[in-house]
């Protein structure tokens, strides 16, 4: 990639990035482009559509929990394991704000850019779960496909003004739900 191409890139990626957290996943790319000074041309050259946007941001964010949740694999207490990746699952769609539809609709389309790191994430957290049934810990009725819905439901609701401040003691409910005594 030529340096003024690389350079424009950077310069689209961190600006979404910022246009993303103050306006949610559905920012307008016209206003991306304004901000980062650049033509419509330009950030379409880089990012054909939105979802391809969306992954190049997303990419090292969901890397980097599904790299957390392979460690996590080696934890002594396979619950703790699991919970902490759970908060901080929720916590990732809570600072990338309107992520979650579009998450949600790559999972299930493997033409999106995002197919691919949806369904590594929803893998990594699969792996945590089954461990957890496995020692007894987590109820063994619970998919990775239905925990990944969960994580989803919760940030709607961290999404939504009215039920935001509930989110962490719904959080706590749901944990209790899934994890057991042992």
């Amino acid at each position: 990639m030529r340096a003024d191409a690389r350079k424009n890139y950077d310069l689209l990626i961190e600006v979404a990035r910022d246009v993303f957290v103050e306006q949610g996943a559905e920012a307008s790319l016209r206003d991306i482009a304004r901000r980062a000074g650049v033509g419509m041309g330009t950030l379409y050259r880089h990012f054909p559509n939105r979802d391809s946007l969306l992954e190049a941001l997303l990419r090292s964010r969901f890397a980097a929990l599904t790299a957390r949740a392979e460690s996590l694999l080696l934890a002594a207490d396979p619950a703790a394991a699991l919970l902490e990746w759970l908060v901080e699952s929720v916590a990732f769609t809570h600072q990338h704000r309107g992520i979650i539809a579009p998450l949600m609709s790559a999972i299930d389309d493997p033409e999106s850019a995002l197919h691919c790191a949806c369904v590594a994430l929803r893998a990594a957290g699969t792996s945590l779960l089954t461990r957890a049934q496995q020692a007894g810990l987590a109820r063994p009725d619970l998919s990775g496909e239905e925990l990944f819905d969960l994580i989803a439901a919760l940030a709607w609701l961290r999404e939504q003004p009215s039920h935001a401040p509930r989110a962490e003691r719904i959080l706590a409910v749901l944990a209790d739900a899934i994890l057991t005594a042992g």
